[in-house]
C-alpha cells in the first residue's frame, strides 16, 4: 500500500496532498501546473516535501519528523516519464538492461522482457529508429525489469498522435496488467483517458485535492465547477433552490426558468450551478412534455465526422448539445414550428458556484 501525506510550497501555491492507493490504477488529474507531476516527483524522491510522510508497503520513504528521506534508488519505484527519457546512444536491449545490476542472469532477464513487451526484432535498434509506441514499451520494459513496488506513469500518451493513442492506451494497460501486480499512479489532464484506465481518481485544483473518489462519482457528482469542467461539462446555469421535495428539487434561474432535478445529496442553499453534460441535452422541433423543456434558438452548428455540436440560446442561457450526425440529420428533417431544448432531470447535477 502507498500512503502519501505531503506539503510542498511551490511558486504560486502550496501543494497539499493526502491519499492512499493499493493494487489499483489510481488516477491523478488536474489542469497543467496544478501539482500532479510534483506529487510523483516527491513520491519518487526526485523532490523533497517540506513536511509530511510517505510510506510504501510498510517502508518509510519520507518522514519529515523522523528526518527520513530515502534516495530514489532505495525506494524501489518505477517511473515512466512523459518523454520516456530513453538514452539515445543505447540500443533497445541496452536501454532495458540499464536499470538492473550485472547479475549472472542479466541477459536472460532482458531477453524475457523484450519478448513480454513485444519488442522482438527491434532490440538492436536505437530510440530514434522506433515508433512512439515502441519507445513507450521500451520505457515501460526498462522500468518493470527492476521489479518496482510502485509504478508511476506521468502523462505517457501526451506526446502521441490521436490516431494511435487509443490503440496504445489499450496496449500499455494490457501489458501492465499482464506483467505487473502492484499499484500504479497514473497522471493525466484528460479525464476521459483517466476514466477508461483508472478505478479511482484524485482531482487537483491549485495544489489542493478538489475531489477524491471512484471515477463514477467524479463524473456524475462533481463537488465544484472546476471538477465539473474537468469532467467535460460545458453547460452551467446559475440557480437557487425554489422548492425541495423528497426525491426532487425545483430550481429557479436568473431568467425565471424553472428546472426540476433529482435530489442526489444535501444542498447548500447559497449560490448553486445546475450542470448538464452536452450529450444529455436533447433538441426537438416538437415541445413534447413540459418538464425541463423550453423554446430556444439555434445559434451555431459545428459538424464533425461522427458528431455535431449545436449551440442554442434558451431565454438568455447559452447551452451546448452534442448529437450524433445521424440524430442531427433526423432533427433537420423533422417537422415543427421552432426548436425546443430538453434537460432530463436525472442528468442535472448541482455544484456550488
Amino acid at each position: 500500500m502507498l500512503d502519501v501525506q505531503i506539503e510542498k510550497p511551490l511558486h504560486s501555491f502550496t501543494l497539499s496532498s493526502s491519499f492512499s492507493a493499493e493494487n489499483e490504477i489510481f488516477g491523478i488529474i488536474g489542469p497543467s501546473g496544478s501539482g500532479k507531476s510534483m506529487t510523483l516527483q516527491c513520491i519518487a524522491g526526485l523532490q523533497t516535501p517540506s513536511s509530511g510522510r510517505i510510506t510504501l508497503n510498510g517502508r518509510i520513504l519520507f518522514d519529515s519528523e523522523q528526518q527520513i528521506n530515502l534516495s530514489p534508488q532505495a525506494r524501489k519505484i518505477g517511473y515512466v516519464f512523459q518523454n520516456y527519457a530513453l538514452f539515445p546512444h543505447l540500443t533497445v536491449e541496452k536501454n532495458i538492461a540499464f536499470g538492473i545490476p550485472r547479475v549472472p542472469d542479466r541477459k536472460r532477464l532482458v531477453y524475457e522482457m523484450v519478448e513480454r513487451m513485444g519488442l522482438k526484432g527491434v532490440e538492436h535498434c536505437y530510440p530514434s529508429e522506433l515508433s512512439g509506441g515502441q519507445q513507450q514499451r521500451v520505457a515501460l520494459a526498462r522500468t518493470l525489469i527492476t521489479e518496482p513496488e510502485l509504478l508511476l506513469l506521468d502523462e505517457p500518451f501526451s506526446a502521441l498522435d490521436p490516431y494511435i493513442k487509443d490503440q496504445l492506451e489499450r496496449d500499455l494497460m494490457d501489458r501492465i496488467q499482464a506483467n505487473y501486480e502492484g499499484t500504479v499512479l497514473y497522471i493525466t489532464h484528460n479525464l476521459e483517458e483517466a476514466y477508461k484506465l483508472c478505478s479511482r481518481l484524485l482531482v487537483y485544483e491549485q495544489g489542493k485535492i478538489a475531489q477524491l473518489g471512484i471515477k463514477e462519482e467524479i463524473v456524475n457528482e462533481p463537488v465544484n465547477r472546476t471538477v465539473a469542467q474537468m469532467a467535460g461539462c460545458k453547460n452551467f446555469i446559475r440557480v437557487e433552490v425554489a422548492e425541495e421535495m423528497k426525491e426532487e428539487v425545483k430550481l429557479k434561474s436568473e431568467n425565471d426558468i424553472y428546472l426540476v432535478a433529482r435530489r442526489k445529496k444535501p444542498l447548500n442553499k447559497g449560490n448553486l450551478l445546475a450542470c448538464i453534460h452536452s450529450h444529455h441535452v436533447k433538441l426537438s422541433k416538437r415541445k413534447g412534455g413540459t418538464q425541463n423543456t423550453f423554446p430556444c434558438q439555434v445559434k451555431s452548428v459545428q459538424e464533425g465526422i461522427t458528431f455535431v455540436i449545436v449551440q442554442v440560446n434558451c431565454q438568455g442561457h447559452m447551452l451546448e448539445a452534442r448529437l450524433s450526425s445521424i440524430e442531427w440529420s433526423v432533427l433537420q428533417a423533422e417537422q415543427g414550428e421552432g426548436w425546443f431544448v430538453h434537460a432530463p432531470k436525472e442528468s442535472i447535477f448541482l455544484v456550488n458556484d
